[in-house]
């Protein structure tokens, strides 16, 4: 186990047209680095013939591929995790599978690993995604800044490296929902950033819609800070002391104009926002008693259907492994 070097992990979703493409540059550039790899494919229940051309990939390269079959489809953080549980070396490095982040590019994530970091972040040079795309991402890193602690220019870009003592740190964590690269980040005693390359997608779309980001985003603010909690509770406050204002306000008006319904639309207006600010708070609330709701029910966090490896014994093991900690998991024969 201690002769694997670089475990690269790569989760994959319904990437049956970008396969190919991605098995001829990737494992070219990893053969170049001089360095003992392994490669972890996680299929996170693909509907379409990914998992048979990774079964392929599998036969063609027993030596250095590994792949991890999910029973269904349970997010690409999931997949990642499944990797890390599973990888054997010393330094991990999470890819995309649709060539957007060029695999060219791992020998200078390791190159800044070399040089002592725990944690090597990418931002994107000349980043190929939508002007929406551009301007959500921006607005989420300063929402990040501002109430956690993490820092982390692009967060969007799956081209990572993380040290063996991060990716421990993060296999011990049992946590339902989270989001790996912020959760590595505050780990990391030497966390660093470098740019990559970006290219635009080799073929089919993107897995992740406008709900998936918003949700993403959401496990981001929530696992990482109780501050919204508390702003919220700052400014309950003082709209409760405004409020207390205004009826004195209102009583004295009273006493001194007598009634008035001039105001009426006004008083409607001032009610409607407040009702807003609440069911805003309510939901904020909720977010936050979900993830508490989830995590005590203590559900398996995914699912394996199979695990191929170039050894038999270790398939076994991992077989094993997987039952224990994911029940109703089994390793069935293998796809033809």
């Amino acid at each position: 186990m201690n002769s694997v070097q670089v475990s690269v992990v790569i989760p994959v979703y319904n990437e049956e047209a970008v396969l190919p493409a991605l098995f001829d540059r990737l494992y070219p550039a990893l053969d170049a680095l001089d360095r003992s790899y392994e490669v972890i494919f996680v299929n996170d229940g693909s509907r379409d013939r990914s998992a048979a051309l990774l079964r392929k990939q599998f036969d063609k390269r027993p030596d250095v591929t590994r792949v991890v079959l999910f029973s269904g489809n349970f997010g690409q953080h999931m997949a990642i995790l499944a990797g890390f549980e599973r990888a054997r070396g010393e330094c991990l490095v999470t890819l995309d599978a649709d060539l957007q982040n060029p695999p060219e590019e791992i020998g200078r994530l390791l190159a800044a690993m070399d040089e002592g970091h725990d944690y090597v972040g990418s931002i994107r040079r000349q980043r190929q995604d939508t002007a929406f795309r551009h301007w959500a991402s921006k607005a989420m890193n300063l929402l990040r800044e501002r109430i956690t602690r993490i820092k982390m220019t692009d967060q969007g870009c799956m081209l990572r490296a993380y040290g063996r003592n991060v990716v421990n740190a993060i296999n011990a964590c049992r946590e339902s929902n989270t989001y790996i690269p912020a959760l590595a980040y505050t780990f990391a005693d030497r966390p660093t950033e470098i740019v990559v390359e970006h290219e635009a997608r080799a073929a089919g779309e993107s897995k992740y819609s406008l709900y998936k980001l918003i949700r993403l985003n959401f496990d981001l603010v929530t696992g990482f800070s109780v501050l919204p909690l508390q702003l919220f509770s700052l400014f309950g406050i003082a709209i409760s002391l405004l409020a207390f204002a205004f009826v004195a306000v209102l009583a004295v008006r009273r006493v001194l104009v007598g009634p008035e319904v001039e105001g009426v639309f006004t008083l409607f207006g001032i009610a409607f926002f407040l009702i807003g600010i609440a069911l805003i708070g309510i939901g904020l609330l909720g977010e936050y008693v979900g993830r508490i709701y989830e995590q005590v029910r203590q559900r398996p966090r995914y699912m394996v259907q199979a695990v191929l490896e170039g050894d038999q014994v270790a398939r076994t093991s991992h077989a094993a492994t997987d039952s224990a900690e994911h029940p109703g998991s089994h390793v069935p024969p293998p796809l033809q």
